[in-house]
């Protein structure tokens, strides 16, 4: 499947060369995510090269910055591209905008070979075509009139300065393609179609121009695209043909849709990779989740890594059905890799940094105390947090605040609640250093209840919210035995003093 090494423009190749060509009319959404994932996948599988594309040709949709929000999300998802805007390569420029000469040559090239015609029907005409054709209930489409000028009447409307497109000429009895997912295919565009435009007016091309263009001159081999693009193929194949060039391969993805089979909108809002970031989701779940739901591997599996993405993908296993996209499912995806992330070492000590920012953002004006921000204290606070977790951001949450702020309680506030103030942190105290204490919540638990027994009249419950009150000034939180497993024996022993001696 990879492509022979050879010669591009002038520039060596060797493996596959796939793209991904997002159009910067907005920010990158899950449904552009799962395309440029399944390219980079292929790319890396076969070691081939994994090229972003600004497809900008559209200037009045272009939204500033998006360009360079797409690169910045490739990354953020962990798959970057091989060539880009930023970083360059061999076949640049990498955005639309900046190849307009390459497109206005290829576009005389078919000229001179009567396999495209300059159209001069004014816009009024052109709206004129689509009224009747709705108004007969019939699919609009141009009427291919200008494909009849002759050589004479072109000329004397371009001295009249009249105003032009560029026409390809599409033809009958096209070739059946074989398509990577959706197998044998053919679509006679022009029993539907009329003559699309190629190059408009304004010099800027459509996107079945510039897509062939760029993709021979990049030297793509392999196009892997939503289904959107499937009836299409046989006009861009025509168009290869017209240039006497050899097209590349195709593969069409099934489109990825809500749970309810709705199409994703970017009027969702949810959807762009943006929120996801800002709401602390990793993106090693998403890209888990957006494969998950769809085909391409052996298998359903959720906690996948792009490693294993990578090493088990098969293109052959892409199916034609459309994948349906659960997000309430996307917090279980998340505590998973968290989970994955705080086991890894290396990936731990990114987090540990990554959490004592957020202290310091969150609880910075509150007079933290340095040792909580200590690496070995907020590791220690990782590992026994994982599985407990979705977010990284829960654990700077207010039922976990007593982590990170020391209370600041009186031993009268303690008495309110038992007379028995000293015994019960002399018992914890006791219990805290012995070197057989078991540190689990169940077993903590159990410690617990026997220390309650050793108490004269302070019950179980009131012991609990005693030792809550000391340890994290709140009156509600996570259970007493989750707060000292989590907090350590240090820790505990230090609060419970500085509370005995407030």
């Amino acid at each position: 499947m990879a492509r022979v090494l050879g010669e591009v423009c002038g520039a060596a190749v060797s493996g596959p060369r796939v793209r991904f060509g997002p159009s910067p009319t907005g920010f990158l959404h899950l449904g552009g995510l799962r395309t440029a994932l399944y390219n980079y996948i292929f790319a890396k599988q076969q070691r081939g090269t994994f090229v972003l594309r600004v497809e900008d040709t559209d200037q009045s949709r272009v939204v500033p910055g998006a360009a360079e929000s797409i690169e910045d999300m490739l990354h953020w998802a962990g798959i970057p591209p091989d060539e880009s805007p930023r970083r360059g390569g061999a076949f640049g420029p990498y955005q639309q905008s900046l190849r307009l000469d390459l497109y206005r040559a290829a576009s005389e090239v078919l000229l001179d070979r009567g396999a495209a015609y300059r159209c001069f029907c004014t816009p009024q005409r052109l709206e004129l075509l689509r009224k009747e054709a709705l108004r007969n209930q019939q699919t609009p489409r141009y009427d291919n009139r200008c494909r009849h000028l002759t050589t004479k009447e072109v000329a004397e409307k371009l001295e009249q300065g009249l105003d032009w497109v560029v026409r390809f000429r599409l033809e009958r009895g096209v070739q059946p393609f074989q398509d990577l997912v959706y197998g044998w295919n053919k679509h006679e565009v022009a029993e539907v179609e009329g003559d699309p435009v190629i190059l408009k007016g304004d010099g800027f091309p459509t996107y079945h121009l510039a897509n062939v263009v760029d993709d021979h001159h990049m030297g793509i081999s392999h196009v892997l695209r939503g289904t959107e693009w499937l009836t299409s193929t046989s006009k861009h194949l025509l168009l290869y043909k017209a240039f006497g060039w050899e097209p590349p391969q195709f593969g069409h993805l099934p489109l990825l849709l809500n749970k309810d089979g709705s199409k994703l909108s970017k009027r969702q809002g949810d959807i762009f990779l943006e929120r996801f970031a800002q709401e602390g989701y990793l993106p090693e779940a998403l890209l888990d989740m957006i494969t998950n739901c769809g085909s391409g591997f052996a298998g359903k599996q959720m906690g996948r890594t792009l490693e294993e993405l990578i090493s088990q993908f098969e293109i052959g296993r892409i199916t034609t059905h459309s994948a349906l996209l659960d997000l309430e499912k996307l917090p279980e995806f998340n505590r998973m890799h968290l989970t994955h992330h705080i086991e890894d070492e290396r990936l731990r000590q990114k987090l540990t940094q990554e959490l004592q920012l957020l202290v310091e953002q969150v609880y910075g004006d509150q007079q933290v105390d340095k040792e909580v921000l200590e690496k070995d204290y907020v590791e220690q606070v990782l590992l026994l947090r994982k599985g407990h977790v979705t977010h990284l951001k829960d654990l700077v949450s207010g039922s976990y605040s007593y982590l990170w702020v020391r209370p600041s309680v009186s031993r009268e506030q303690l008495q309110t609640i038992s007379a028995e103030v000293d015994e019960i942190g002399k018992l914890v105290l006791g219990l805290m250093t012995k070197s057989t204490a078991v540190w689990t919540i169940e077993e903590l638990n159990k410690d617990l209840r026997n220390l309650q027994k050793e108490t004269k009249q302070t019950k179980y419950s009131s012991m609990m919210k005693l030792l809550r009150l000391a340890l994290s000034g709140q009156q509600h939180g996570p259970s007493v035995a989750e707060m000292m497993v989590t907090l350590g024996p240090r820790e505990v022993c230090g609060r419970i003093r500085k509370a005995l001696c407030s």
